[in-house]
């Protein structure tokens, strides 16, 4: 039996809140289990908010805004990545009254590290699937997700 195309918006949330109830504070842990203390969840949403961000200058702004949440917790957020040594603020070479973020190597292997975990959870989902539909499926995401997300 094949799912109409009106059944994808219940299937899209049962998913959302099952993937909400798996990202628990512990899932650096599945992925890296001898990760250094600092690779922590809020340091992970930081990295991929100023990885995802367009432009070549990424601020706070531009985090908050990838995440969702006001101004001043994306600030404290950043601070503390910049304190664990994810991001650096420096003042931009534009605008000197704008600060601009960017990721350390640390940070960039954290986000590898993350990513090659999402390519095995999507592949333990969908392994099983001929590589057309695979493919095929994988394409649709990214699409959503770079509609959505901009």
């Amino acid at each position: 039996m094949h799912a109409s195309s009106s059944d994808g918006g219940p299937a899209l949330f049962r998913l959302v809140r099952h993937w909400a109830r798996q990202w628990a504070p512990d899932v650096v842990e599945r992925f890296a289990p001898d990760a250094p203390p600092a690779w922590t969840v809020p340091n992970l949403f930081v990295i991929q908010a100023i990885d995802g961000a367009a432009g070549d200058e990424v601020t706070v702004a531009d985090v908050a805004r990838q995440l969702g949440i006001d101004r001043s917790v994306a600030s404290r957020m950043v601070a503390e990545a910049g304190r664990d040594g994810f991001v650096v603020r420096s003042t931009s070479p534009r605008d000197a009254r704008r600060a601009v973020l960017t990721l350390t190597e640390a940070a960039k292997e954290f986000l590898a590290a993350s990513q090659a975990h999402q390519r095995q959870a999507f592949e333990a989902l969908v392994g099983h699937w001929d590589a057309a539909d695979r493919e095929r499926f994988a394409g649709y995401l990214t699409r959503l997700a770079d509609e959505v997300l901009g």
